[in-house]
C-alpha cells in the first residue's frame, strides 16, 4: 500500500486515516456500510496522478472507535473533524452508498469548502414512503456472524463471484472489523432518511454515478433525481451493481477518472 495510516481524534472517538500523500488537490473517500477504509484501496491507488487520497475508516470500522451514535450527522462530523485535523484545503469528497449519503449531506451543509462530490451509488430506492433497503438487516448480521467464524475467498466468492480476488481476499479479512451497533443504525438511517430530501440542494459541482444493474439506484430513480438537481451530472456504469467499483473495476474506474480529469481541465 502506498497510504499512511494517520490519527483524528474528534473528542468523541478517535477515527483512522489512509492517508496517499502527494501535492495533489485532496479527494476524501468515505465508504459504505461495511467497508472499512482499506476496501477501498485499489481505487484510490489508481488515482494518485490526479489527487491526494483521503479514506476514512468510518466511525464503528476498520481501526477507527466504536461510537455512542451512528447518525448520518455523525459521519458528516467525522469527514469534518479529518479535513480540519489534516488540514486539506478545498477538498473533493466521494462517497459511496452510505458514504455517499454523508457526502451528499456534507455538501448540502457546507458548500464553500468543499470542491465538489462524487455520490457513487447513494441508496435511493429506501426511505419514508419509499420501501425497505434491498439488503435486511438480517442479511448484513449474517455477513459480519460469518465473517467472525472466518471466511476464505472461494467462500467469499460464492456472494461476489465477479469480484477481484484481492478484493475478496481484503474484504474476507476486514469484514469482521465493523461494529454491529453501527451497522444496525446505518441500515436504519437507510430507511429513515430519505435522499431526496438533501440530494436538491447538493451544489454543483456534484456527480451521481450508479451501476446500471443497481436496485438501490434505478431507473426510476434517476428520473426522479434529474430534474431536482439538473446541474448535477450522472453517470452510469454498466454492467455494474450496487458494488460499483468491485462488481466492474475497469468501467468504473475510466469513469471515475474521467470525471475528475474534466474537472481538473476547469
Amino acid at each position: 500500500m502506498r497510504a499512511t495510516s494517520c490519527w483524528v481524534n474528534t473528542e468523541t472517538v478517535n477515527l483512522h486515516v489512509l492517508d496517499y500523500g502527494g501535492d495533489k488537490q485532496p479527494l476524501v473517500m468515505i465508504p459504505g456500510i461495511t467497508s472499512p477504509a482499506i476496501t477501498m484501496d485499489f481505487v484510490a491507488a489508481e488515482l494518485l496522478d490526479l489527487v491526494r487520497p483521503v479514506v476514512i475508516d468510518m466511525r464503528g470500522r476498520g481501526l477507527s472507535d466504536s461510537a455512542d451514535s451512528y447518525g448520518l450527522k455523525d459521519y458528516v462530523d467525522d469527514l469534518h473533524a479529518v479535513i480540519d485535523s489534516l488540514e486539506l484545503e478545498s477538498p473533493l469528497v466521494l462517497g459511496h452508498s452510505m458514504g455517499a449519503r454523508v457526502a451528499g449531506l456534507a455538501a448540502s451543509l457546507d458548500s464553500e469548502n468543499l470542491a465538489g462530490t462524487i455520490l457513487v451509488d447513494p441508496p435511493m430506492t429506501s426511505g419514508p414512503g419509499r420501501g425497505p433497503y434491498p439488503v435486511t438487516r438480517r442479511e448484513f448480521e449474517n455477513q459480519l456472524e460469518a465473517a467472525r467464524h472466518g471466511l476464505d475467498i472461494d467462500e467469499m466468492a460464492e456472494t461476489w463471484p465477479t469480484w477481484p480476488t484481492r478484493e475478496l481476499g481484503i474484504r474476507a479479512r476486514w469484514l469482521s472489523s465493523c461494529e454491529d451497533a453501527a451497522i444496525a443504525a446505518t441500515h436504519a438511517g437507510f430507511e429513515k432518511d430519505d435522499f431526496f430530501d438533501v440530494w436538491p440542494s447538493i451544489p454543483t459541482p456534484t456527480v451521481l454515478m450508479y451501476g446500471g444493474n443497481s436496485p438501490m439506484v434505478t431507473e426510476q430513480s434517476i428520473e426522479e433525481a434529474r430534474p431536482l438537481n439538473p446541474a448535477a451530472r450522472l453517470v452510469e456504469v454498466p454492467d455494474a451493481g450496487h458494488m460499483v467499483f468491485w462488481d466492474a473495476p475497469k468501467p468504473a474506474l475510466a469513469a471515475l477518472r474521467s470525471v475528475l480529469t474534466d474537472w481538473d481541465s476547469e
